[in-house]
C-alpha cells in the first residue's frame, strides 16, 4: 500500500554552505605571480605586458565563479548539491543511501577552521561525494549522522555487509 504523501514528514534544512576559497589558495597564488610578472615587465615591453594582466584576472575570476556558484544543503532527507555557472545542475543524495562517511582536516584546513567531509554512498551516479574546505566540519559531520540514522530508521533501511565469500557480516 503506497504511503500517504500527506503524512510523509516535512524536509527540514539543517545546513547550507560553500566550499572555502581557501582551497584554491595555491591557484591564486600562482595567478597573483603572473601580475607580478606582467608588472615587472612592463617598463621592458612598452607596456604591451599590461595585456598579460587580463589572463590572471579571468583565471582568478573563473575559478572564484566556479567555486562559489557551488552549494551543499543538507535536509532531514537529502544532501543536495547545486552547481554550474551558466548552465545549472542539481544533484541530490538521498540520506539513506549513505554508507560511510569520513571528515580529515589536513594541515593548512585546519589552520583556517575548515576540513573537508568525504562520503561513500550506495547511490549509482556518485558513489563518492566529496565537501571540500568547508567550516565547522564537525558540527555539520554530526548532523549528517543523525540525519543519517534518523532517514534509515524512517525507511526502515539497513546496511548488509558481504564479504568476499557472498556471506553476510554482522546479520
Amino acid at each position: 500500500m503506497p504511503a500517504d504523501p500527506s503524512t510523509a514528514p516535512s524536509e527540514i534544512s539543517l545546513w547550507k554552505g560553500h566550499t572555502s576559497q581557501w582551497v584554491h589558495f595555491w591557484y591564486y597564488l600562482f595567478c597573483v605571480l603572473l601580475v607580478i610578472a606582467a608588472l615587472v615587465g612592463m617598463p621592458f615591453t612598452a607596456g604591451l605586458s599590461a595585456i598579460g594582466l587580463v589572463v590572471p584576472f579571468g583565471m582568478w575570476l573563473v575559478r572564484w565563479w566556479m567555486t562559489k556558484t557551488t552549494a551543499y544543503e543538507l535536509t532531514t532527507q537529502r544532501l543536495k548539491i547545486t552547481s554550474g555557472i551558466l548552465n545549472r545542475k542539481l544533484d541530490e543524495l538521498e540520506l539513506f543511501r549513505v554508507k560511510d562517511y569520513s571528515m580529515n582536516q589536513p594541515l593548512f584546513l585546519r589552520m583556517v577552521k575548515l576540513g573537508n567531509l568525504t562520503l561513500v554512498t550506495s547511490d549509482a551516479s556518485s558513489p563518492t561525494v566529496a565537501i571540500r574546505a568547508i567550516p565547522d566540519v564537525e558540527t555539520v559531520r554530526e548532523k549528517l549522522r543523525s540525519a543519517v540514522q534518523s532517514e534509515r530508521d524512517r525507511k526502515r533501511v539497513r546496511e548488509l555487509d558481504v564479504d568476499g565469500n557472498g556471506d553476510a557480516l554482522g546479520a
